[in-house]
């Protein structure tokens, strides 16, 4: 029975699957331990009162901020947590990885094509749209206006797509000299963490 239960992956990891993080745990705690009892006899019971203190400050918050809701506001998603944004929810989840990189974002909310308005310290700016493909529609409206003072070059405009661009689509951002593409696989690694930056290299 335990081999068919594991066979269908519903018994649970074996000993040895557990048993690289049992001792990592196991270390970390002996590691911790020395420190505090080398700090109490040094300086007395003040020193391991505060470590304990601010290894409960530190897992507190480690596990609010390792909660879906708290993590999701501070822009990290799931790749099963992208799959269920609907085209609004997935403007926001990009506005809010944007704000993780360092972005001031506005969001412009639509029916169907939301887009997002976004400039960085250095007074790049940037156009956000969602689509199922790249290629634009006859009725589709140009990027916003932006409205600000200074100089008005013209700014990056980011094609979001959580599937893969086509043939097609990969030859229309070519032709743009301003546009970039960011299908479902870089879209992923952007919500891991990985830095927008870092993203439009590589696909150059």
């Amino acid at each position: 029975m335990v081999r068919a239960l594991r066979a269908q992956g519903l018994y649970g990891p074996r000993f040895r699957d557990v048993l690289p993080a049992f001792v990592g745990v196991m270390a970390a705690v002996c590691v911790v331990a020395a420190v505090l009892a080398a700090g109490y006899r040094a300086a007395g019971i003040v020193v391991p009162v505060a470590g304990v203190a601010f290894l409960a400050l530190v897992l507190t918050a480690a596990i609010r901020h390792s909660r879906p809701g708290a993590r999701r506001r501070l822009g990290y998603y799931t790749p099963d947590e992208l799959l269920e944004l609907d085209t609004q929810q997935l403007a926001l989840a990009v506005a809010r990885m944007l704000r993780r990189d360092g972005w001031r974002v506005r969001l412009m909310p639509a029916p169907d094509r939301p887009r997002l308005c976004a400039r960085d310290a250095a007074g790049r700016r940037i156009d956000v749209a969602f689509r199922p493909v790249a290629e634009p529609l006859p009725d589709e409206d140009q990027p916003h206006p932006h409205p600000h003072g200074g100089e008005q070059a013209s700014p990056l405009r980011l094609v979001v797509h959580r599937g893969v661009f086509t043939a097609r689509d990969l030859r229309w951002a070519q032709r743009e000299r301003t546009i970039r593409l960011l299908d479902g696989s870089a879209l992923r690694r952007w919500a891991a963490g990985a830095r927008l930056n870092d993203l439009l290299s590589q696909e150059r």
